[in-house]
């Protein structure tokens, strides 16, 4: 059981992915509303995904995205520089001096502690990356002439905007004509939605798009919101999470055969700062679960989902192995929600420890 993937030999990229890059402000341990000081970071959920694999496991990896070419733009370049991400597929767009027509995204994440939940107050309007459209990369270059090993994308982006869904659309399509394997993270969030045609846009939008993924990423929720799968009776299984799962995926793949895998990971919070954490994988009519992590104590949730999905493709790029793609990224996703900021700060030996059941016990 394996993924049909091009070799590397014959890539220049292991990975690419497409998406918006926001510049992250947030408060650390206080609130937004009462801040005098933010850290700033970089984020995006396609993007996260390319700076796991550069960063941690040492792969090749770019990104398509937008920026103005302004003091902003080039602060988010610059962290995306010293993530190790490919920046050769950056579109700079004209600052027109106040962002009336084209401005930067900006996202203030408050992490959450206990029985207070994390918060994110996205502030993208009008950005230059929901303003790219089909036409703004040449695919053809990219994708036959360079080589990409993986293509990553999102519904975060496509919900960016009718140019960004086209897009998409014109993406994931280019990198089937050249056999590189796609990902597709459904990520629904009805705010994205509601001022552009709500869930029945959404669905439109994904189930076209989900004609050409070959490795989709989401819970049982996404699936519903996303796709329009409902699994009668779910209200009543006991174990919800893995069990509704399972049930969708079972639904969705005999509507879509060209899914190869389908995973998620599976939380149950508790509070905002401990979470029982494990994962799930549909692979070639089987099922594989993850290690699992009880209790786990979290600083900074946001992006452990994109943590999972670079694991999870770090599993299939270097071994092809659906156990350990679930168990890279069930270990990476729950390690970068000990740091903060959107993306993991582990090695790939921490990765692996935590994969085999090693604590937490002072390195010295």
């Amino acid at each position: 059981m394996s993924l049909k993937l091009r070799p590397a030999s014959e890539c220049h990229y292991d990975q690419l992915s497409l998406g918006e890059v926001m510049l992250r402000l947030d408060p650390g341990e206080g609130r937004v509303r009462t801040a005098r000081q933010f850290t700033a970071w970089e984020g995006g959920g396609e993007y996260n995904t390319s700076r796991g694999l550069r960063k941690c496991f040492n792969l090749k990896t770019a990104v398509c995205t937008a920026f103005v070419d302004n003091e902003v733009g080039h602060l988010v370049e610059d962290f995306i520089m010293q993530g190790g991400v490919a920046t050769d597929f950056i579109k700079w767009r004209e600052d027109d001096g106040i962002g009336r027509t084209v401005r930067n995204g900006l996202n203030f994440t408050e992490r959450g502690f206990g029985i207070r939940g994390a918060v994110g107050v996205p502030d993208r309007g009008n950005t230059a990356a929901s303003q790219l459209k089909p036409g703004d990369f040449d695919w053809d270059h990219i994708f036959g002439k360079l080589g990409v090993r993986w293509f990553h994308t999102g519904g975060i982006f496509a919900a960016l905007s009718e140019s960004t869904a086209a897009l998409t659309i014109e993406a994931v399509k280019a990198a089937n004509k050249y056999g590189t394997i796609v990902s597709y993270d459904l990520n629904y969030r009805p705010s994205l939605w509601k001022t552009i045609g709500g869930l029945k846009k959404a669905q439109e939008v994904n189930r076209e798009i989900a004609k050409y993924v070959d490795v989709m990423i989401g819970n049982e929720e996404d699936f519903t919101a996303s796709l329009g799968f409902a699994v009668k009776g779910a209200e009543n299984l006991t174990h919800i999470e893995t069990d509704a799962f399972k049930a969708m995926i079972e639904t969705a793949v005999k509507e879509f055969p060209n899914f190869k895998v389908a995973a998620t990971t599976l939380r149950h919070v508790i509070t905002a700062t401990v979470n029982d954490w494990s994962a799930i994988l549909w692979h070639d009519g089987k099922f594989f679960e993850s290690r699992k992590y009880p209790g786990l104590e979290i600083l900074d949730r946001v992006g452990g989902g994109d943590s999972f999905a670079s694991g999870l493709q770090f599993g299939f790029l270097s071994k092809n192995d659906p156990q350990l793609a679930v168990d890279y990224g069930a270990a990476h996703g729950a390690f970068a929600s000990t740091t903060p900021g959107d993306t993991s700060m582990a090695t790939q030996k921490e990765v692996e420890k935590l994969m085999k059941g090693g604590g937490a016990r002072v390195v010295r």
